[in-house]
């Protein structure tokens, strides 16, 4: 009997993609293009928190032109699927930023991971580890992946 497994659906956040717009620590830089390169693209969802976000930190911190930046933005909707934030993730953002003190665009990302059935949150910005409604957030970048990671990599 072959053993039937469906993909582990994953949520990337702002820092990935920065990262693999080859913005930041080169070594991060690398993993990072390595590992969206790897992960199969209808298991990814990016919510559209992370794509603004993208687009602040590249044209402010970085100073990439606007065009570009919006190219940018465009190949990664092209690549992955954009959830939007809906007023459901809002009220589960405000409750996580209450009970866990999170950033209130932090926890939207995390909520809207969560409705959209995600499994995994990769980001550095939260505590590794830490699971929310089914999400568990990691560091995509840690020296052991996480069982979900390596299991999502293996399609």
């Amino acid at each position: 009997m072959t053993e039937i497994t469906t993909p582990v659906v994953i949520a990337i956040d702002t820092n990935v993609l920065v990262y693999a717009e080859g913005e930041g620590d080169a070594a991060r830089c690398t993993a990072a293009q390595r590992l969206l390169g790897r992960v199969l693209p209808t298991a990814v969802v990016l919510p559209v928190q992370v794509l603004g976000e993208l687009h602040r930190v590249l044209t402010g911190r970085f100073r990439r032109d606007g065009r570009a930046t919006r190219e940018a933005i465009l190949g990664w909707s092209d690549a992955f699927r954009v959830a939007e934030s809906s007023p459901t993730a809002l009220l589960s953002a405000m409750d996580l930023h209450a009970d866990h003190q999170l950033p209130i665009w932090d926890a939207l990302i995390l909520a809207v991971a969560a409705e959209q059935g995600c499994r995994l949150l990769l980001s550095e910005d939260y505590q590794s580890g830490f699971t929310w409604h089914g999400v568990t957030v990691i560091d995509p970048f840690a020296l052991r992946p996480h069982p979900l990671l390596r299991q999502a990599l293996k399609h």
